[in-house]
């Protein structure tokens, strides 16, 4: 009898170690516990060391020169540690993630600074009823906090802000959707034209329209002229936003409202300006920012007044940028109060109008409010029930 030879059986093979030479997979985006320990390291590394050259070692003093010299020393030493784990890429990488971390969280100390610096010096002011309900016509210089109030600033502001969105929101988007659906050597004269602008000083604008305006065609100083003159600052800045807005419009989507038929101004209402809403919003946005600030435009348009003038075609009228100016330039400890409580409403009322905006336009393309999605589900039921309606009736059989 013969015995069949033993089959060999398959075993998976052993694990071998990768040859030398053979570069290893990195994980670049990861926050391990090792990046931690070394952050933390280097942070109280660079910290002891700063102390010790500016204590011990050399003569330097100064708050700003610690602070750099402590963060430079800190990403010298946090790419040491890095490197004992990571080479190469990775550690760049770490690097990077640090400095563009750092350098938010010093904007976002900065803002916070300035915001909690003005509350704090205006507190004083913010907490009388007055402050908001009256104006500085019967308060002088000495008089206590409990007189007098910005009234009159905040309705100038108000008036000349929404005066410059009237003429420059219409205008800007039209300008911008012309620079884009009509190309053409005129079409880059005038974007060669909006690029300049946007780095016009805010005095030249004042002063274009103080010369021509007021000097040229005799108006008196007034609200209207100062809208004007924000106006001058804030179209190139609503131009040029959306002219990039409206340009990363995808192209698919205007081709295929040309193949179903519709005209070049039928498809830019219905199609491009829907897409672009949101950052149309932001424009408008970044326009309003650049003039709701300005004082050098009020000033040599508008005047100056201490009393309320809510007609903006006629007589000096203040905003509240230009009535921070005047109160803070006084040495009275309560007109400078009343100064920063200024700037805090300012802040306030920029804060809302940027929330109002936001909710009036923030949405992107395809989303729909409430009330338009209930429009939607009415069209629909409407449309499956319309061949119903539309069936022919099916004579009745005579027996």
């Amino acid at each position: 009898m013969t015995i069949a030879p033993e089959r060999p059986t398959l075993r998976p093979p052993a694990e071998t170690a990768p040859p030398p030479g053979t570069e290893h997979r990195r994980t670049t985006g990861s926050l391990r516990a090792s990046d931690v320990y070394a952050g933390l390291g280097a942070a109280v590394a660079s910290l002891a060391l700063t102390w010790l050259l500016f204590a011990r070692l050399l003569p330097f003093s100064g708050a700003v020169g610690f602070v750099l010299v402590a963060y430079v020393l800190f990403l010298g030493l946090y790419a040491l540690l890095v490197s004992f784990d990571e080479d190469g890429p990775a550690v760049r990488d770490r690097i990077a993630g640090v400095v563009v971390r750092s350098l938010g969280l010093l904007l976002l100390a900065v803002l916070v600074f300035v915001v909690a610096f003005t509350l704090w010096e205006g507190r004083e002011a913010l907490v009388h009823l007055n402050f908001f309900t009256e104006d500085m016509s019967l308060a002088g210089p000495l008089e206590p906090l409990d007189v007098g109030g910005i009234l009159h600033a905040v309705v100038g502001t108000l008036e000349q802000v929404g005066i410059a969105l009237a003429l420059t929101v219409p205008s800007g988007i039209v300008c911008a959707v012309f620079l884009n659906e009509v190309p053409g050597a005129f079409a880059r004269l005038v974007r060669t034209i909006v690029e300049a602008m946007t780095a016009l000083p805010s005095i030249v604008a004042g002063l274009f329209i103080y010369a021509t305006v007021i000097l040229g065609l005799g108006m008196e100083r007034s609200g209207f002229a100062a809208s004007l003159a924000l106006s001058v600052m804030m179209l190139p800045i609503i131009i040029r936003a959306s002219d990039v807005v409206i340009r990363l419009v995808p192209g698919t989507l205007r081709e295929a409202s040309y193949a179903m038929g519709s005209s070049r101004w039928r498809t830019v209402w219905h199609v491009v300006l829907p897409t672009a809403r949101s950052g149309l919003t932001t424009a408008v946005i970044l326009g309003t920012a650049r003039g709701v600030g300005e004082t050098s435009p009020v000033l040599l348009t508008a005047g100056f007044t201490a009393e309320l003038n809510a007609l903006p075609t006629s007589g000096a009228q203040v905003s509240l940028p230009l009535a921070t100016f005047e109160l803070v330039k006084s040495p009275e400890p309560n007109m400078i109060a009343r100064g920063f409580g200024t700037a805090a409403v300012l802040m306030l009322l920029v804060l809302l109008l940027f929330v109002l905006a936001r909710i009036a336009g923030g949405r992107g393309p395809g989303q729909l409010t409430k009330r338009q999605e209930r429009r939607r589900a009415l069209a629909s039921r409407r449309d499956a029930a319309r061949p119903d309606r539309s069936a022919p009736v099916s004579p009745r059989s005579t027996p």
